[in-house]
């Protein structure tokens, strides 16, 4: 069958993958991209902040399990202090969970993130966890007084002190480019155990062994090509997992997405914002300008846009969270300056159609060919 874009939808038999670990869960992300205001301008950091409070009371409001708020220190983002935000959120929500995407732990000091995420784990009764990454832009290195020749070892030395510190006991800790601790507590303290932490990878062998030596669950960062090509990935964390003799942990993903009635009015909406988004950023890193083949690729069943009426996107989502046997799958929602209003229809699809489905989808068994 095919879809509006002209392409195969998502197979309804997708391949075989391993069991998934732990529940299923459809959860939202976003940098709080500064967005289109109603006389074609663009708003300011302040009002967009506001709407991403609003946009997170309606996820918590039409069931999503949760919603990060990621960190960038430009002028086209409005979130610099995610943590902020996310107490915020805390205050006008009840059961949705609330985490980074990511946490910059490079250009961050370990300690400060400890006290900030376990206060919004106070404000929110337990519902804070941190995705944490080295962070695919480096403003925040110079900003922040550091390096960026000493990137690796960065962000080596403060998830070995994230490690030690994210059960809020006494560390003693030493490495090279931060102060030892000495028997140092923390606060506050928390009340429901150690921050889920899990490690965000954009696809390097090195990042996926890494969070299996610590043996936190894997955050997989699909905003490009074809998500299949990440299976290789799940594989190895799962190996490296066992050859550890360590638990298997979950693995999620994280990819671009908007939902609209039909597949063409999602398309045609979505477009000229993803494409003054990957245009800018090819400017800054070299790539060609996106042109209508390559969106269509992104839009095709093999692609890495979630774009589409609520049942192409659910079975999507669906087919590749079989394929790459994942348990949660997170839409950043927000893209360029798409405007609130969008962006709020968009959720309220995506939490009510498109999560449902996914669930009855991936509750059906899969024939054996």
């Amino acid at each position: 069958m095919s879809n509006a874009f002209g392409t195969d939808r998502p197979s309804d038999v997708p391949p075989p993958a391993p069991d998934r670990v732990g529940p299923v869960q459809l959860g939202l992300d976003t940098f709080g991209d500064v967005t289109e205001s109603a006389d074609g301008g663009v708003q300011t950091h302040a009002a967009t902040l506001r709407d991403l409070v609003d946009e997170a009371v309606l996820a918590d409001q039409v069931g999503i399990d949760f919603i990060g708020v990621g960190e960038h220190h430009r002028a086209d983002y409005s979130v610099s202090a995610p943590e902020v935000v996310l107490a915020a959120i805390a205050a006008s929500t009840s059961r949705i969970r609330l985490g980074s995407a990511v946490t910059v732990l490079s250009s961050d000091d370990p300690v400060r993130v400890y006290e900030r995420f376990a206060t919004v784990d106070a404000l929110s009764n337990g519902r804070a966890e941190v995705i944490l990454g080295r962070g695919s832009f480096t403003e925040s290195f110079p900003l922040f007084g550091f390096d960026l020749q000493d990137y690796e070892v960065l962000f080596e030395e403060k998830l070995q002190l994230w490690s030690a510190l994210r059960g809020g006991d006494t560390v003693t800790w030493q490495g090279t480019k931060r102060a030892s601790l000495v028997e140092q507590d923390v606060f506050p303290k928390l009340e429901h155990g150690p921050i889920p932490t899990w490690i965000g990878v954009g696809g390097s062998p090195q990042s996926v062994i890494r969070a299996a030596s610590y043996g936190m669950p894997l955050f997989l960062a699909i905003i490009g090509g074809q998500p299949a090509q990440f299976a290789p990935f799940a594989r190895l964390y799962r190996q490296a997992l066992d050859q550890l003799e360590l638990p298997q942990q979950p693995i999620a993903m994280h990819s671009p997405g908007f939902i609209a009635e039909t597949d063409e009015e999602a398309a045609e909406r979505y477009w000229p914002y993803h494409k003054a988004v990957t245009d800018q950023l090819g400017r800054e890193r070299g790539w060609p300008p996106l042109d209508q083949a390559g969106y269509r690729a992104g839009l095709s069943a093999g692609g890495s846009l979630y774009v589409g009426s609520p049942e192409t996107v659910a079975r999507k989502v669906a087919r590749n969270m079989r394929i790459l046997g994942v348990s949660r799958f997170d839409m950043r929602y927000a893209t360029g300056h798409l405007p609130h209003a969008d962006m709020m229809r968009s959720i309220e699809l995506y939490g009510t159609r498109v999560a449902p489905r996914v669930r009855e989808l991936l509750a059906e068994p899969v024939p054996v060919p």
